[in-house]
């Protein structure tokens, strides 16, 4: 991986639980970052729908090699590019957030997010594969979102992978509760954080990132928390970042909806950051630490709850070949 590559990122408005409208965006999306020449198109992390905790999620997933997975790969062979997101994918009788990286030949290679992140716990479980995606271009690492920011990330692909490609649908602190200089002191620290967060984790790997993210307002529930709104946002920073942490481009969440686009140089070279030791990249506020801790033990309990009702996959209908595609690879364990 010595060549330079034109690269595009994705940046969506989607809304909940509306998976078609959502797939035929992400369409018209890809087919904008062709037109750029990008020969690696990225899509945000749930690209068939964001995630908060609402009732329309519990029907959201889709069959691993469904209407998501065909759009990736025939998109791929279309333009003979490189076409990635992840989405909530179900097989096994679980739902996981599967990213498919989709190759101009038509092979895909998949990671599954390894932690579910609050309130994400209510709608999948995590992997446990490596993330690192053999490709005919070179090695590439997934990640998603909150695993930007763990230092186990960083202990299984360092070394191990020429770019980083990925997203978030990263939402911010819900706006409108008392005490307002509260939620804004945090809602400043928290954007300021996935600001940053593509250049670090290109600074501790040596290698470029390309982030796709989620823009715009939403306005869901907070588990246990029954008959109070949580009206927020999605902080968006869609960005692509050289090997050295600079930042090639850049779409924020003000800018909405779009594609952009730069040239990289894939491969590694010596990091200029170190990581500890300890569980978090950076230090978090202690409300996001407590807010992890108890909506990863309840949302975890909804999960199987909802599975054990049989509400948790009940209302999608699409089947999954019975024969997965022999062109499938995965660094995942778990089977399909």
């Amino acid at each position: 991986m010595a060549e330079t590559i034109m690269a595009a990122a994705v940046q969506m408005k989607a809304t909940f639980g509306d998976v078609e409208a959502n797939l035929l965006k992400a369409e018209k999306l890809v087919e904008e970052g062709a037109r750029k020449g990008a020969r690696i198109i990225i899509l945000p992390e749930f690209f068939t729908t964001p995630v908060a905790f609402h009732p329309t999620l519990l029907a959201a997933s889709l069959p691993l090699e469904g209407k998501a997975y065909e759009l990736l790969v025939n998109k791929a062979k279309t333009h003979q590019a490189y076409v990635g997101g992840s989405y909530l994918a179900a097989r096994g009788g679980e739902v996981y957030n599967t990213f498919v990286l989709a190759m101009p030949d038509g092979r895909t290679a998949t990671h599954d997010k390894d932690q579910p992140t609050m309130w994400e716990n209510c709608y999948y479980v995590g992997g446990n594969d490596d993330g690192i995606l053999n490709t005919p271009v070179g090695t590439i690492g997934a990640v998603l979102c909150w695993e930007f920011i763990r230092t186990r990330t960083v202990q299984r692909l360092l070394g191990k992978v020429d770019l980083i490609v990925g997203g978030s649908c990263w939402w911010s602190i819900p706006s409108g509760w008392p005490p307002r200089s509260f939620w804004q002191w945090h809602h400043r620290k928290n954007r300021t954080l996935m600001s940053q967060t593509s250049a670090t984790f290109s600074r501790l790997l040596g290698t470029p990132v390309i982030h796709a993210a989620h823009a715009g307002d939403f306005r869901a529930s907070m588990p246990l928390m029954p008959g109070i709104p949580y009206a927020s946002s999605y902080l968006g920073e869609t960005q692509i970042v050289d090997r050295t942490g600079v930042v090639l481009a850049r779409m924020k969440a003000e800018e909405g909806e779009g594609v952009i686009a730069a040239e990289i140089i894939p491969g590694r070279v010596s990091p200029t950051q170190s990581y500890s030791t300890s569980f978090w990249i950076p230090r978090l506020p202690v409300l996001f630490r407590f807010v992890w801790t108890y909506q990863n033990v309840y949302c975890r309990h909804y999960y199987r709850n909802a599975k054990a009702k049989g509400r948790l996959l009940a209302a999608r209908q699409e089947t999954t070949p019975s024969n997965p595609s022999p062109n499938r690879e995965s660094s995942s364990e778990h089977t399909s």
